[in-house]
């Protein structure tokens, strides 16, 4: 038994009486002590937590009778059902401590659980524990954790990116069959690429951020990390659909994000964009990417060049816009509610500067001081609202784009998987995500699919779809993913061990 098979193959095992679900957690506790003192992807493991979910589930996998799925009672077993999963530690859960990789957050044990998790917890998933990251989501490369530093299954030496690297990390190691991520300007899909695995990135209001830690909240998105695109659209339709308590939920009719997945894109209309063909593309990245289009040529798609002329200023205007609503966001950490509180302060504003200094690392201030410095008075026109500006017309690119084409396809990233301690000055650092911010600047879904291998090293294909037609995204991911097999690829450490 191993987690690569996939979800439907774990569900088929759990109904036949293959193994049962007692056995998949086992499996899953035995794959993390074996590889995660190397890898070192999870924060926090709750075993007997899950040990006492399978009880109520029940040993072969059947939840109750139905199960919730975005406002719906379905009268069938849960796919989720008994099946292990984890959680990057930006998603609360009632009674686990949640620190968002922050020393700031050390010891916070929220009251109440995420709306993803509550739906995943009634659809009989069994939960693991909580999975390193990038500290509060800024960064590429997990490297910003307050804690350790995650690595990455394919090359021990390099990064699983970020900052949903613990994510990414536990999949590909075959630690639990699914994850979910956030992603914020290419947090699922960028360490999905570098991993080896699928991030699914969904429209922005499809799946409900409640309890979702806040970084910039005009662009977060939780999705899930999976070995499959089968799999990730199995995740989805559990945790898609309106949710009253989150303002920027949207209610939007879900069809069966599984029964899309044909096979058949034949007369589908692919995007080429060539603004993300340009300089900066590593070789063997630039080559697997132009054979992935090839396959989708093969399958019956129609490829037609594109361009995306505002491209060039999502970065900037992304550094300016997530920075300012960090700023905002972070606020709350001052040593009063909950979290970090430094001690012997002098007074009430030494309390707070000693509590943010020692309780934030260097990222996330970087990141504050941006920000505040955009929306100060003065510089509030000239940075933030020039930046929602331009942010607006890349937007109107990508509407422009799908007047003419259905998917969007470009690299996930520049480059493969870089050395932990490579990139060190942050501007470098953020190059890394040309590719996959301007899907969040305009809201849209997106999907990374491993494409190939560059000196041992995973290579991601982005496709990006229309706003709520995650249907045709997914489809199109799957239809290739069949086609070009490197969904079978397994990491250097998993088959070394083995």
């Amino acid at each position: 038994m191993d987690f690569y098979g996939g979800i439907k193959r774990l569900q088929e095992g759990l109904a036949s009486g293959e193994w049962t679900a007692s056995d998949l957690v086992g499996h899953s506790l035995a794959t993390i002590e074996t590889y995660d003192a190397q890898v070192k992807a999870f924060l926090r493991l709750d075993g007997e937590g899950a040990s006492s979910k399978v009880a109520r589930v029940g040993n072969n996998g059947c939840a109750p009778e139905t199960y919730e799925s975005h406002e719906t009672v379905h009268p069938t077993r849960s796919p989720l059902a008994g099946i292990p999963y984890a959680l990057k530690d930006n998603l609360c859960v009632t009674g686990m401590e949640t620190t968002c990789a922050s020393q700031i957050l050390r010891g916070y044990i929220p009251p109440y659980s995420a709306t993803v998790v509550e739906r995943l917890e009634r659809s009989g998933g069994v939960l693991m524990g909580k999975l390193n990251l990038d500290e509060f989501a800024m960064g590429s490369s997990t490297e910003n954790s307050s804690y350790f530093v995650t690595r990455n299954p394919w090359d021990l030496s390099r990064v699983p990116g970020g900052s949903s690297g613990g994510s990414a990390a536990a999949v590909a190691a075959g630690m639990v069959p699914y994850t979910l991520g956030s992603d914020t300007g290419g947090s699922i899909r960028q360490p999905a690429a570098f991993c080896g695995v699928v991030g699914l990135k969904p429209t922005y209001g499809l799946v409900s951020r409640y309890g979702l830690v806040a970084f910039a909240s005009s662009l977060d998105q939780v999705g899930p990390l999976t070995h499959s695109v089968e799999d990730a659209a199995t995740v989805l339709q559990v945790i898609a659909g309106f949710d009253e308590r989150d303002s920027t939920s949207v209610k939007v009719d879900i069809p069966d994000y599984t029964a899309a997945l044909t096979g058949d894109i034949r007369g589908l209309r692919v995007g080429i964009p060539m603004e993300y063909f340009d300089t900066g593309m590593e070789e063997g990245v630039r080559r697997s990417v132009e054979q992935a289009i090839a396959t989708l040529r093969e399958l019956g798609a129609q490829i037609k060049e594109i361009s995306l002329p505002m491209t060039r200023y999502a970065l900037s205007a992304y550094y300016l816009i997530a920075p300012a609503e960090a700023s905002s966001n972070l606020a709350r950490y001052d040593g009063v509610r909950y979290g970090y509180r430094a001690t012997d302060p002098a007074n009430l504003l030494d309390m707070y500067k000693k509590t943010r200094s020692e309780g934030f690392g260097p990222e996330v201030k970087r990141r504050i001081l941006i920000g505040t410095y955009a929306l100060s008075s003065g510089y509030y026109d000239a940075y933030y609202k020039r930046a929602q500006q331009v942010r607006t017309l890349i937007a109107r690119d990508f509407a422009a784009a799908f007047a003419e084409v259905d998917v969007i396809v470009s690299p996930t990233t520049p480059t493969t998987a870089f050395a932990i301690g490579e990139k060190t000055d942050p501007l470098t650092m953020y190059l890394n995500d040309i590719y996959t911010i301007p899907v969040n600047l305009a809201g849209l879904p997106a999907i990374s699919v491993p494409c190939g291998l560059v000196d041992g090293l995973p290579v991601g294909l982005q496709m990006i779809g229309r706003s709520f037609d995650e249907s045709t995204l997914l489809k199109t991911a799957h239809a290739y993913e069949q086609a070009a097999g490197f969904s079978s690829l397994r990491p250097t450490l998993v088959k070394e061990v083995r």
